[in-house]
């Protein structure tokens, strides 16, 4: 631990009363837990350089206690894709990392027989040649390691985000190709695709339903700019319907 300096004898510390402006500041990662025994953990996952992360980083943690009524302990995890990412000044927050109260943890150094939550940190700093092959990997763990649809549907639904964000130009038929049916049926995209299926059905439902309406009140004499304003169909299709209904009849 650094020795702290000691007051000069010929210099007298100026005292005086600040207002300090509070900031709405987000916390991201903050794990309650349950037993007060237990430590309440501040994470925080840093992928830009930014010289004043680690004040925001403590001033957040400590506005929250001075709000929260919590008497839990507490412990900080910081992750890096690599150290080169950390440039923020600690000196004045180092015995927080001495004591093992906040600890940096860095992706690019982490082993890669760590845990399958590792695995899908890991796949975050992944090059973009290797993300593909490494998604792959990463779901074919999870449909093995877990049984459970809770669990796999979460971890699913994290790849995929991961590689949509990572690798924009993949069509969904590319990022579905990676998922068995069963995975697929768990995730967003599939839940998307399904919604927006459902939608045009419905959309086609009313248009047929409109279709049928207009051709009721043609054969009741109704005048088409009347059909149309009703219907929500255009002029152009209603007379299209009239002309197809007449070489029908």
């Amino acid at each position: 631990m650094p020795p702290y300096r000691t007051i000069p004898s010929n210099e007298e510390p100026q005292f005086s009363s600040l207002e300090v402006k509070q900031l709405a500041f987000r916390l991201d990662g903050v794990f309650l837990p349950d037993n007060l025994n237990e430590p309440i953990y501040f994470v925080e996952v840093q992928f830009q350089k930014d010289e004043r992360f680690y004040s925001r980083f403590f001033s957040e943690i400590f506005l929250y206690f001075h709000q929260s009524e919590s008497n839990n302990n507490w412990q900080g995890v910081i992750i890096y894709p690599h150290p080169g990412i950390e440039n923020s000044p600690k000196s004045r927050y180092q015995e927080f990392f001495e004591s093992g109260r906040v600890n940096c943890y860095y992706l690019n150094q982490l082993d890669e027989g760590d845990s399958l939550g590792v695995k899908v940190l890991q796949l975050i700093v992944e090059s973009e040649p290797n993300t593909l092959a490494q998604g792959k990997e990463l779901i074919q763990q999870v449909r093995q390691q877990f049984q459970e649809s809770l669990k796999r549907e979460d971890i699913l639904e994290l790849i995929e985000t991961i590689l949509i964000y990572k690798l924009p130009k993949l069509n969904r038929k590319e990022i579905e190709a990676m998922f068995s049916l069963s995975d697929l049926r768990e995730t967003k995209v599939y839940q998307e695709a399904l919604e927006e299926g459902k939608e045009e059905g419905e959309e086609k439902g009313k248009e047929e339903k409109a279709r049928q309406i207009a051709l009721k009140m043609l054969s009741a004499g109704f005048p088409i700019p009347e059909i149309a304003q009703f219907t929500d169909l255009s002029p152009d299709a209603i007379e299209e319907l009239q002309r197809q209904n007449a070489r029908d009849v």
